[in-house]
C-alpha cells in the first residue's frame, strides 16, 4: 500500500507540473520551465521510493501500470477542477480502455 500511496503523491505533484502552467499563459515561457521543473523534482523526491519499495513486490510493468491509472485518476480531476475542462464521454472510454490494460498487466495466467 505504501508505495501506491507514494505513487499517488508523486502524480500530483506531476500532473501540477506538466499542466498547472496552462491558465498562466501570458507568463514568459522560461518561467515556467523552471517552476515546473522545481515542482517536478517534488514529484520525484515520490516516485523514485515508490518505485524502490514498490519492486519489492510488483514487477516493473505493474509498477508502470499503477502510475499510469493514478496518473489518469488525477489528470481527470485536475483537468475538470483546475483547468474547467469538459470530460467527455469518449475521453472516459480511451481512459477506460487504459484501465482495462492493467486487468491483463495484473492477471496471473
Amino acid at each position: 500500500m505504501k508505495p501506491i500511496f507514494l505513487l499517488t503523491i508523486s502524480n500530483i505533484f506531476m500532473t501540477i507540473a506538466w499542466y498547472g502552467h496552462l491558465r498562466f499563459k501570458n507568463t514568459a515561457l522560461w518561467k515556467v520551465i523552471i517552476i515546473s521543473w522545481m515542482i517536478a523534482f517534488v514529484e520525484y523526491c515520490f516516485q523514485v521510493p515508490a518505485n524502490r519499495l514498490g519492486h519489492a513486490t510488483f514487477s516493473a510493468a505493474q509498477l508502470k501500470t499503477m502510475q499510469e491509472i493514478i496518473t489518469l485518476a488525477m489528470f481527470i480531476v485536475f483537468s475538470v477542477v483546475y483547468l474547467k475542462e469538459e470530460m467527455k464521454w469518449n475521453y472516459l472510454v480511451g481512459f477506460g480502455f487504459i484501465i482495462l490494460a492493467a486487468f491483463f498487466v495484473f492477471k496471473e495466467w
